[in-house]
């Protein structure tokens, strides 16, 4: 067999999956923080393109990709399904381990799926400017690559600790033409806010979102764009998990477990939702996993109820999994795991027990990732090798138990800006960093006080 599993350009899926359409319950809808009532969606044209909220909205099953899109799209897809024999050999497992590789695009990872998408529906209705933020970069490159394609700008704020972990993501931006700032920052007032409190803050995904949306309000031909969490970013992706379903049914096979990291579900759902359509539809069963980190477990630690998705408090009130919204997390490597919630829709799918979820500490993630990169040759973003890890242990399960399961994860990415990271592991320097249960305790009794204020106590 293959350990390539290649489509066509022909075969590209010409649409999106919205799982909402099969969810047995409605997601939650969002509320407005003043009224604490149901958002009235034409709040949200301030930041986003109408074709987006529509999207955001919508219950239809399949949703058409644009033409524009797909002519872009078509420079990396469809992704490989690769088959990663010589990790299965030196496990001595009966599994057969596959996995969709999302490396292969101009930016390394699966963000420009929906990095282009957004970028083209806010061209079309006129917008000049993109802000957005980035962890660990991968999105906010993406995102500078898709402004580029469609002819707008992109300023990213970066979250401090990944900016100068991984100084070559920016310059990969600033190729692309965005301008970008190590957050919290000076150009915000949210920004000046965090860095009055705690000069040396090292940044999070919440604060970085935070300055993004500011910088959006403030300015009338700018837009925000969301990398991951919102039900439009998950939409976007399952380009990823059509794709393999197509790839399986080429060669006669079909996972019993689909996994993928989860920092705020983006690339998870792209994997995932797709083949739990089966499973909501009641034609196939399948376990699906998500994998966090230990030092930021938003699903296997937090409390699902309505939360802010930055620290300033200017989004929307979502409903999900969360370790509350002032929660900083500890400087791990995984900047784009670095997240205090989880997709409502991610987070729906795990409070009805369709889905499950594991966390790992950074050493044992890393040694994955290098036994990874040392039998299949692709070193491993260290958001990926959370997935890998899981991968392993499942491998080394059906091992002991002669279970010749079909394990599928999603390769959301590779590592070569993640050299730094690597080394420390090689040398011995990397940190562990134990579940912060003292610090997640503080965030989430602010975030009661604050659901309580506004009759919301969750």
């Amino acid at each position: 067999m293959d350990l390539k599993i290649n489509l066509s350009e022909k075969e590209m899926p010409r649409q999106w999956y919205n799982i909402v359409a099969d969810l047995p319950t409605p997601p939650p809808p969002p509320l407005d923080p003043v009224t604490g009532g149901p958002l009235d969606p034409s709040v949200l044209l301030k930041i986003f393109p109408r074709a987006l909220i529509e999207q955001e909205m919508s219950t239809e099953r399949w949703i058409d990709i644009p033409d524009e899109v797909i002519e872009v799209y078509r420079l990396w897809r469809p992704t490989p399904l690769m088959r990663a024999r010589n990790l299965e050999k030196a496990l001595k497992t009966p599994a057969r381990i596959y996995y969709k590789w999302e490396g292969v695009s101009p930016a390394g990872s699966h963000k420009p799926n929906t990095a282009v998408a957004q970028a083209y529906y806010n061209k079309i209705e006129g917008v000049k400017r993109l802000t957005t933020e980035t962890g660990a970069g991968q999105w906010g490159s993406a995102l500078a690559m898709g402004c580029k394609f469609m002819g707008i700008d992109c300023t990213v704020y970066m979250v401090k600790v990944s900016y100068y972990q991984k100084p070559y993501r920016r310059v990969l931006m600033q190729l692309w033409g965005a301008e970008v700032y190590p957050s919290p920052s000076d150009k915000t007032e949210s920004g000046r806010k965090v860095l009055e409190e705690n000069p040396d803050s090292p940044g999070s995904l919440g604060i970085a979102i935070s300055e993004a949306v500011e910088d959006a309000f403030k300015h009338e031909d700018t837009n925000y764009s969301l990398g991951s969490v919102l039900n439009h970013v998950l939409l976007h992706q399952t380009i990823i998990g059509l794709e393999a379903r197509k790839q399986f049914e080429m060669i006669g096979e079909w996972p019993d477990v689909v996994t993928s990291c989860i920092g705020g579900g983006s690339n998870f759902a792209g994997l995932s939702f797709p083949f739990l359509m089966d499973k909501l539809q009641g034609k196939r069963d399948i376990r699906v996993v998500a994998v966090e980190p230990t030092a930021c477990p938003s699903v296997t630690k937090g409390i699902y109820t309505y939360d802010f998705g930055d620290v300033a408090g200017l989004t929307p009130l979502l409903k999900m999994f969360t370790l509350g919204h002032n929660f900083i997390p500890s400087p791990i490597h995984a900047g784009g795991l670095r997240y205090h919630g989880m997709a409502p829709l991610v987070s729906l799918l795990y409070k009805e027990g369709i889905i499950e979820a594991v966390a790992y500490p950074q050493r044992a993630v890393f040694e994955a990732g290098v036994l990874f990169a040392q039998t299949e040759g692709y070193i491993p973003a260290p958001e990926t090798a959370h997935t890998i890890k899981f991968v392993i242990d499942e491998a080394l399960r059906c091992k002991e138990e002669g279970r010749e399961e079909v394990i599928l994860f999603n390769g959301s990415g590779h590592g070569h800006f993640d050299m730094a990271a690597y080394d420390d592991y090689l040398s011995g320097k990397l940190e562990d960093f134990v579940y912060p249960e003292e610090k997640v305790e503080e965030a989430i009794k602010q975030l009661r006080e604050f659901l309580k204020s506004i009759g919301r106590e969750e």
